[in-house]
């Protein structure tokens, strides 16, 4: 890992759970029950990288390439709440119809991929608190985001919301 802060953090999630899930085990099984258990940490942090910079690529279309580097385009969108407006009539439209299309796309998904895509990527739980928020596995969690990414990006292509 390149990143020292987020190699820290996968290590000490790994003991933590080592900690919470096999605490009762042989202290003789722990290195390797812990080497697997970092090894799959590391894996989930990656598959989380992933889906975060896709839906990054998605949104960065929504910058003015005028704006500074800390723009937010989420910050941005016209909703009830939000009292931004863009800076020009036709960024107005555009955004407007982008935003459209992606809650049209996410009400058109089964419930269960709706629920867990919403919890995960945009209340930013992790796969442990979606799953209890839930009532389900980690493992179901994973499967119904997966395909819940899958499934949007699909349906936003077939609108012409190319993903740069």
């Amino acid at each position: 890992m390149r990143d020292e802060a987020a190699a820290l953090d996968i290590v000490q999630d790994s003991m933590l759970k080592l900690a919470e899930k096999y605490g009762d085990k042989p202290v003789d099984e722990f290195p390797m029950l812990f080497q697997r258990i970092l090894q799959n940490t590391i894996r989930d942090y990656y598959r989380r990288q992933k889906v975060r910079s896709f839906w990054i690529t998605l949104f960065s279309s929504l910058r003015p390439q005028h704006e500074d580097e800390d723009y937010d385009p989420l910050d941005n969108l016209q909703d009830k709440s939000n009292n931004t407006q863009p800076q020009r009539p036709a960024e107005a439209v555009e955004q407007a119809q982008l935003v459209a299309l992606i809650e049209e796309a996410l009400v058109e998904l089964p419930p269960r991929q709706r629920e867990a895509f919403l919890l995960r990527y945009w209340e930013d739980l992790d796969t442990a608190e979606t799953a209890a928020a839930m009532g389900c596995s980690e493992g179901s969690v994973k499967q119904h985001c997966s395909r819940a990414t899958h499934a949007l990006a699909e349906k936003l292509k077939a609108k012409g919301v190319s993903l740069k």
